[in-house]
């Protein structure tokens, strides 16, 4: 069982919002704690079908970091053919998925990356998430991303930052940027 150095309790992590971040949020917290030899896992639901820059930054932070990919891409925009059936099978194999990362133990932190997109669009259930956060260690750590993030899972949550977009770049027909977006 991993033991925390310094902390007497898990906490509850939500990053929220409408602007850009909060992914960048949670890998900043992972870096930090794999600077204290700590071990992260990072499960992403929604995304899936693109690369993306973090995919291959953190096969540098192995062994302390996993990262495992569940979604199928983005549910209803740009490139998603897929019913929504699949999303929705592909979102509910990825909490059972969490659920066994969460409990077994070898984690001191577990993100949950575009979980409350999930959520909000109706893939898994958040009276599912609660359960989840109400069954994890008491020392674990628990990282939930994403925007839209329901009441009940900010209420459940130690702390809760909201990302606010006040200043974008695709404002002035700047596209995404690698290594900035993705």
């Amino acid at each position: 069982m991993i033991e925390k150095k310094f902390e007497e309790k898990g906490l509850v992590i939500v990053y929220t919002g409408d602007g850009k971040g909060k992914t960048t949020a949670a890998l900043g917290l992972c870096v930090r704690a794999v600077g204290y030899d700590e071990k992260v896992c990072v499960i992403q639901f929604i995304k899936g079908s693109w690369k993306y820059g973090e995919l291959d930054g953190i096969k540098r932070l192995a062994p302390n970091v996993e990262l495992y990919q569940k979604g199928l891409g983005f549910v209803g925009i740009i490139d998603d053919k897929l019913d929504k059936s699949e999303h929705i099978k592909a979102a509910e194999e990825a909490l059972n998925f969490c659920r066994e990362k969460i409990t077994d133990g070898k984690y001191n932190i577990v993100i949950l990356d575009e979980i409350n997109v999930a959520i909000h669009l109706d893939l898994i259930r958040v009276g599912d998430v609660l359960a989840l956060i109400d069954d994890k260690p008491e020392l674990l750590d628990l990282v939930l991303t994403g925007r839209n993030a329901k009441k009940e899972i900010m209420e459940r949550a130690d702390l809760v930052t909201e990302m606010r977009e006040i200043k974008h770049p695709f404002q002035k027909g700047i596209m995404a940027q690698k290594g900035i977006d993705f």
